[in-house]
């Protein structure tokens, strides 16, 4: 869906974007360290008792005598701080695994080739670089805090460990794909939420058609490969089960065009209708144009277990259950928040005591937590965890660190941001691709809202994605899978 106005333990080295002091060198340059750390981190690397671990204790410095603020993930929520901040006024410093913002509006093309990978990834640096930022960027995952003396521990792909120091924290690391306990969803599903994901769906796809076009495969089993199981009846869910329609019927029908009729996609979701924050106008012409679509509708339903080759579902009204078996099954039925969040949270468990994320308050603050602000999906707020929700909120949080800069009371961040007005969520609609070159579109118009659904609402759909990406360059290379699309169909290799 795309919302209108969107808003270390491994060996890859931890790489930085401020240019590295002429005296910094070796692992200094690498992990942008003082002399003075330098030396304490090389005392604990030799003394380290694990032969493959090193652990570093570290400090970002500070010269400038300003304040350090520390940036956990490249979303939405932290990619938009970045944009809108000031970074004259702080130490800027940005961890994450991933060194790109992810346009995940388009997530769901990308398991079809419809869009390629590297066409919705924008690089962190060239963010930075374009708006003329002075950061550090950590390339590392966040895997614990002490809240008390103010130090994170990263760690790098390169399985070494480092701590770093922080004035100020804001969390934007996101969140991950919910199985809701159900057996077997982590062992045999499928999930989309990162680029990684999308990339195995589609090379399990390619695979999957290729068994089933074998010819010793029996005909019961070629049933079962053709058969395409979605999960989950949110945005990610109807657009993948869109974007798959499109492969197979534009695609496959041409080249394999005996195992193209064959295939068969199912949708479950266990409320009564797909879509169910859209108007209800919508929701209908959604499931009409899915059925239509030959996409199997199966609401009111929810999973009991999943195993290798079928699946158990119940149906919510009768209480029924039924085996079905299926090639591939993708789970798309939720998000959580991310381990470190649980980890922040077992550090204030009197006040941080749901476990579905963050408790933050209006002003973004992690309750229990001085000088913490946490925004997106790793949150629990009365806000839905949508792209355009965190993007408003990175935009608002670093628009009030800026005015606490000119106010020159940078000393209190956490009671200066407090004594603002409050982050209040405006949504400015939602949109979502549902298949066959159309799309539907909800937009807030005055006291109402305007809908609509059809080929004009995909137009309007790629409008905006194309307006909405992060630069030029990725725009135009959008625009160019499309135009490739259009006139030559998809390229269905895969590596």
């Amino acid at each position: 869906m795309v919302p209108v106005n969107l808003t270390l333990v491994a060996g890859h080295r931890m790489r930085m974007i401020a240019p590295a002091s002429k005296k910094a060198s070796g692992l200094m340059q690498a992990f942008a360290l003082s002399p003075r750390h330098l030396h304490t981190a090389q005392a604990r690397r030799h003394s380290a008792p694990e032969k493959n671990r090193r652990s570093y204790a570290t400090h970002v410095a500070k010269p400038n005598g300003k304040k350090t603020l520390v940036l956990l993930g490249t979303g939405w929520g932290s990619t938009t701080i970045l944009k809108t901040l000031d970074t004259s006024n702080f130490n800027v410093v940005v961890v994450s695994p991933r060194n790109y913002f992810l346009f995940t509006p388009l997530l769901p093309s990308c398991t079809v080739g419809t869009t390629e990978n590297r066409s919705i990834m924008e690089p962190i640096r060239h963010i930075v670089g374009r708006h003329n930022k002075d950061i550090r960027f950590y390339e590392a995952q966040c895997t614990d805090i002490d809240p008390e003396a103010k130090q994170l521990t990263l760690q790098t792909p390169s399985d070494s460990t480092a701590r770093i120091s922080y004035d100020y924290l804001v969390v934007g690391v996101g969140g991950t794909y919910n199985t809701f306990g159900t057996p077997g969803v982590q062992e045999h599903a499928l999930f989309l939420k990162e680029m990684q994901d999308a990339s195995k769906i589609r090379r399990r796809l390619k695979d999957t058609i290729e068994k089933a076009g074998f010819e010793g495969t029996t005909e019961e089993e070629r049933k079962r490969l053709l058969h395409m199981v979605v999960v989950g009846g949110g945005p990610t869910g109807v657009e993948f089960a869109g974007e798959l329609h499109d492969l197979i019927t534009e695609d496959l029908s041409k080249w394999v065009p005996g195992l193209a009729k064959q295939v068969k996609i199912t949708l479950v979701e266990a409320l009564p209708h797909v879509l169910p924050s859209f108007d209800p106008k919508l929701v209908k012409y959604t499931e009409h144009t899915l059925r239509k679509n030959g996409i199997q509708l199966m609401t009111g339903t929810t999973v009991k277990q999943v195993g290798p080759t079928s699946l158990v579902v119940r149906d919510t009204k009768s209480g029924s259950e039924a085996e079905i078996p299926y090639g591939n099954i993708v789970w798309a039925a939720g998000i959580q928040a991310r381990e470190f969040a649980h980890t922040l949270r077992s550090k204030v468990p009197i006040v941080q005591n749901n476990a579905r994320g963050l408790i933050i308050d209006d002003h973004l603050r992690v309750r229990g937590a001085r000088d913490i602000w946490a925004l997106g999906d790793c949150t629990v707020s009365k806000n839905a965890p949508l792209a355009q929700v965190a993007s408003q909120q990175g935009k608002w949080l670093a628009r009030a660190f800026n005015s606490m800069a000119k106010e020159r009371q940078i000393g209190d961040a956490y009671a200066s941001i407090a004594a603002k007005a409050p982050f209040v969520y405006s949504s400015r609609g939602s949109l979502a691709y549902i298949g066959g070159e159309r799309a539907i579109a909800e937009i807030p118009a005055f006291s109402t809202s305007i809908t609509a659904g059809g080929p004009l609402a995909s137009l309007f759909w790629k409008s905006y994605c194309l307006w909405e990406l992060f630069s030029v360059r990725s725009s135009m290379s959008v625009a160019t899978d499309w135009a490739k699309r259009a006139l030559f169909g998809r390229h269905i290799s895969v590596d």
